[in-house]
């Protein structure tokens, strides 16, 4: 799906403002960004979808933030990321808490158990086989 010609505009407004404010002409940032004044110039225009790392190099030209810049050439993409979770499905780390069967073939402590429930609380884990994942690696950083 193509991005909508306001969104694209409100990306090129913004990066055309906010160099403008930081008194670099098209050239001096296609310089810092590694590409040519024209395709600056295409950006600042909306002639042109920047990829991921133009963005990135794009935001750190202009001390942007990355994420906002990103969904600003992306605004699709903030809509699949503020699509609420499936309610009716347990959380992962509800399936992982209740799989005893799952503790006792990986030898999961009470202690580590206690710990993935921090790690939990840090963000989206997805999976059983993360939380495995992630106590693995810890248990190799801890003999090392």
């Amino acid at each position: 799906m193509a991005p909508k010609k306001s969104s694209i505009n409100a990306f090129a407004q913004h990066i055309r403002s906010r160099r403008r404010a930081l008194d670099l002409t098209q050239e001096e940032i296609a310089r810092r960004i590694g590409t040519t004044t024209p395709y600056v110039g295409h950006l600042e225009a909306g002639k042109r979808h920047p990829s991921e790392k133009v963005v990135i190099k794009l935001a750190d030209a202009l001390g942007l933030d990355r994420g906002e810049l990103f969904l600003l050439a992306n605004p699709q993409a903030e809509a699949i990321l503020a699509q609420p979770p499936e309610s009716s499905k347990e959380s992962a780390w509800e399936e992982f808490r209740k799989d005893k069967r799952l503790h006792r073939i990986h030898n999961i402590t009470p202690e580590e158990l206690a710990l993935l429930s921090r790690v939990e609380m840090m963000g989206r884990v997805r999976s059983s086989r993360d939380f495995l994942f992630i106590i693995n690696t810890i248990r190799q950083a801890m003999t090392r």
